[in-house]
């Protein structure tokens, strides 16, 4: 098979998946013929195929996935007018303390927000499939230890909390939950991943 046609089938195969595609999986296109060198290779040539489309192949935490631009979301919130779910500014700060200070206990929380977290609060984040329990710290009465996830990653665009803007403070932190879009990756039209604003509401 040459390029081009190695090409069409990567191709293809993200536009029509649901989810993010990792290269291994990708592999089993070709029966393995391709090495994962030369899939990555074809990758970033389809990035490039792509960079001045409506539409742009990334690297998330869980794979390769294709997804609209930022700019064509004006045009593309038309086909869904209903509003976004809304998040509070209690929501996103626990959220930025969890994702820039990992692992941390919600007695941690409580310490940097100066105030007590909400359980219903924690649940919301773990039912959106944000953050996690990964273990216990080894202290009296074993807090659990929570972390992001990688659909936290996905659903913000990023492949690794590495790629995190680097913020000082727990305000800017959590200013970056609040101006960043989070793209819903659960949606029947992968192409036409919605976002919602983290623009949230005092708490």
């Amino acid at each position: 098979m040459n390029t081009a046609d190695a090409k069409r089938v990567l191709e293809t195969a993200l536009i029509c998946s649901q989810q993010p595609l990792q290269v291994r999986d990708m592999s089993v296109l070709f029966d393995d013929s391709l090495g994962v060198a030369m899939i990555e290779d074809l990758l970033q040539e389809l990035q490039q195929d792509w960079a001045e489309r409506g539409v742009e192949l990334i690297k998330v935490a869980t794979g390769w996935r294709f997804q609209s631009r930022p700019e064509m979301r004006p045009f593309l919130d038309r086909l869904h007018p209903e509003k976004p779910p809304r998040y509070t500014r209690a929501t996103l700060e626990t959220l930025a303390i969890i994702a820039y200070r990992q692992p941390v206990t919600r007695g941690d929380i409580e310490s940097i927000r100066g105030v007590t977290v909400n359980s219903l609060l924690i649940k919301q984040l773990e039912d959106r499939g944000w953050i996690e329990v990964i273990g216990h710290r080894d202290t009296v009465g074993r807090p659990a230890l929570f972390a992001t996830t990688r659909h936290f990653l996905d659903d913000l665009g990023l492949a690794s909390l590495d790629q995190l803007p680097l913020m000082e403070s727990a305000e800017q932190q959590a200013s970056v939950m609040q101006t960043r879009e989070l793209q819903l990756s659960r949606t029947d039209e992968p192409l036409l991943d919605e976002q919602f604003s983290l623009t949230g509401t005092q708490a």
